[in-house]
């Protein structure tokens, strides 16, 4: 008996493992079909699952649709960037909430000490953009899940962001995202990835 394959091993079946990874590309065009805000509740409510350090839940999403709201966030895009970013259907600006640990009692009610624990502020943040950014690969993956296509950016002022958008001090902004159905240019080809024996080894103790 021949040994399984890879997908032989995951409890996904091959189409769904396709879709969330070895289909999906990082889309640079995207169609004119709107992303309502049905899909982004129930890419939100499968998504949240995944987990935070405390529980924390950090993660703040702000959805961008209209030219109004598009106009504003443009000028602090890279140029690289900027011809997307006005023709998705939606641009997505995550941002961790560094003042998160207000909300522990709520969510992490069996350590009611667990607030006093990040009093302060330099290691709240650094709490809150660690955990939110591990929320923000959950939510590429919940995109895909519903069939649509992320395209993240990092080319932007994040600060003019911030300032533009949050202006309340508690907000730090990490990261773009366009959103939507893929479009005929939806990146490049699939570039190498590393090999297993590339990136796993076993540490045997002794």
């Amino acid at each position: 008996m021949s040994a399984p394959t890879t997908p032989d091993l995951l409890a996904l079946d091959r189409a769904a493992q396709d879709l969330l990874f070895r289909a999906a590309r990082t889309a640079n065009t995207f169609t004119d079909e709107p992303v309502t805000d049905a899909q982004v509740a129930a890419i939100h409510d499968l998504i949240r699952y995944g987990p935070t350090a405390l529980n924390g839940q950090p993660l703040r999403v702000l959805l961008l649709r209209s030219p109004e709201s598009r106009a504003r966030l443009l000028p602090y895009v890279s140029s690289g960037n900027r011809a997307k970013t006005a023709s998705a259907p939606l641009t997505v600006v995550l941002a961790a909430d560094v003042d998160f640990h207000e909300r522990l009692p709520e969510l992490y009610p069996h350590r009611p000490q667990a607030r006093d624990w990040l009093a302060d502020p330099t290691a709240r943040a650094e709490h809150a953009r660690f955990n939110a950014t591990l929320q923000i690969g959950y939510l590429i993956v919940g995109v895909r899940a519903a069939g649509l296509a992320a395209g993240p950016m990092a080319g932007f002022n994040a600060g003019g962001v911030q300032r533009e958008f949050f202006p309340d001090g508690r907000h730090e902004v990490l990261l773009l995202l366009n959103v939507g159905r893929a479009g005929p240019d939806a990146g490049p080809g699939r570039l190498p990835r590393l090999d297993t024996g590339e990136v796993i080894r076993t540490h045997d103790a002794g």
